[in-house]
């Protein structure tokens, strides 16, 4: 019986590890919470913080919640000073962009000049349940690069 409820268990982790991994994976070379880019020779000059939203087109409800919470959190906080971009990563014409964040998976961004900070992590954890704590996280990150 103690067997087979530990072979259930490990069935059930399983399926939600799976689950997750196909909408959220986020398997991209700026996967620390804040880099320097170095790896591009085109450096955005811009002086505003840009966030970009990778997405695909097929999206899950905690990707359409990251989404929904950063823009809303932009458009209450930040209007004029930082820009929403959403981009599908699937199309064609958005891959000079994929390809200079080095991106394969639903990523979030928060851009300003040579510097990138990669918010996906707490994203996608905080969007759904606990979309407070995705505010806070992204207000902070803004204002530290403003």
């Amino acid at each position: 019986m103690k067997k087979l409820l530990i072979l259930l268990a490990l069935v059930v982790v399983a399926g939600v590890y799976t689950a997750s991994a196909q909408c959220c994976n986020s398997k991209n070379a700026l996967a620390d919470a804040s880099i320097t880019e170095a790896c591009c020779d085109a450096k955005q000059t811009d002086t505003n913080v840009k966030a970009y939203y990778f997405h695909a087109t097929r999206r899950c409800a905690t990707c359409e919640a990251v989404e929904k919470v950063t823009k809303q959190t932009i458009a209450e906080n930040y209007k004029g000073t930082v820009e929403f971009v959403s981009i599908n990563r699937e199309e064609e014409e958005n891959k000079a962009l994929v390809d200079k964040y080095k991106v394969s998976g639903q990523t979030l961004l928060l851009v300003k000049g040579d510097k990138a900070v990669n918010l996906t992590s707490p994203a996608f954890m905080y969007a759904r349940n606990k979309p407070e704590k995705l505010e806070a996280k992204l207000k902070s990150t803004i204002d530290s690069l403003l």
